[in-house]
């Protein structure tokens, strides 16, 4: 498994301007670290290399970027982000980024290492992250020794937003919700549902849509089939996940990302029913990253 791209391995960190990027699929954050201390912060939608092509990503950069070369200057990247995950797509990230922000020092990581050095600093870990999308490594506190399969948002992604919101949709579809639920379903999203599988079926993000009927979980905690959804899903996580590492019950286990921040007393419950020891739960890994990346 391909774990980074560098551009250009040999350069010092010392007195350099540093642009640190986690994206994940529905948002990227940026941090530009200066060699006198202060950071300044950037805000894009996610990238994805599997579903933008390059031009797409240089579009997102242009139109969202708050960037001008007469005010800003980057030495160094640090990319990390969903779907950068082999050699090609870390590639063809590096590309642009190179040519956006004129510098050909830039490593390119999968936002697997993000999640894991934010959490895990230089320490071992079992690290999850959940999302839009779900993934799961083992950090030895250097670099991922182990990482189970992850299928996607198609076939995967078991406990993210994807996850929840299918569900969510299935309940609504089915006519499984009370009235309760139904209303607030369609309080939030509409009542016509020709118009809600077409917007699934024809938008270029399916899984970002998905992830946006979480909000009806987020709005009807205490209801027992909201509980249930959110429980069941991210018990399937723990199963197709966490419980296949070895090391889940001699390391902590971190989580990173919206829905892990969102339901964390969900997360330590099941943590306590398979006696694993539930390490940190951090909502986004950027913060942490610039600690990690600051030069000492």
């Amino acid at each position: 498994m391909a774990s980074r791209l560098y551009l250009n391995a040999q350069f010092s960190s010392s007195m350099s301007t540093i642009l640190i990027a986690e994206s994940g699929a529905t948002k990227t954050d940026w941090r530009l670290l200066d060699n006198k201390g202060s950071t300044q912060s950037f805000s894009t939608s996610g990238i994805n290399p599997y579903l933008q092509s390059s031009e797409m990503i240089r579009d997102v950069l242009e139109k969202e970027m708050a960037w001008s070369d007469k005010k800003h200057r980057a030495d160094q990247v640090y990319f990390y982000g969903t779907g950068a995950s082999t050699a090609e797509q870390q590639k063809k990230i590096a590309k642009v980024l190179s040519s956006f922000f004129n510098t050909n020092k830039v490593e390119v990581n999968h936002d697997m290492l993000a999640a894991a050095r934010a959490a895990c600093q230089n320490e071992k870990g079992v690290v999850c992250i959940l999302g839009t999308g779900s993934n799961s490594c083992y950090y030895d506190g250097n670099k991922i020794k182990e990482q189970q399969r992850s299928l996607g948002y198609l076939a995967g992604d078991e406990g993210s937003g994807n996850h929840l919101g299918k569900k969510i949709l299935q309940y609504y579809a089915y006519r499984t919700f009370d009235a309760e639920l139904t209303m607030s379903f369609e309080a939030l999203f509409g009542n016509d549902f020709n118009a809600i599988i077409k917007k699934l079926y024809s938008e270029p993000f399916p899984n970002r849509y998905l992830a946006s009927f979480v909000l009806l979980l987020r709005e009807n905690r205490g209801h027992f089939m909201v509980e249930n959804i959110i429980e069941d899903c991210l018990n399937d996580f723990f199963h197709a996940q966490v419980l296949k590492y070895r090391q889940s019950w001699k390391s902590p286990i971190h989580f990173a990302g919206s829905i892990a921040n969102e339901f964390r007393t969900t997360l330590h419950l099941l943590c306590e029913q398979y006696e694993l020891e539930l390490g940190n739960i951090i909502k986004s890994p950027i913060d942490k990253l610039v600690q990690f990346h600051r030069p000492s």
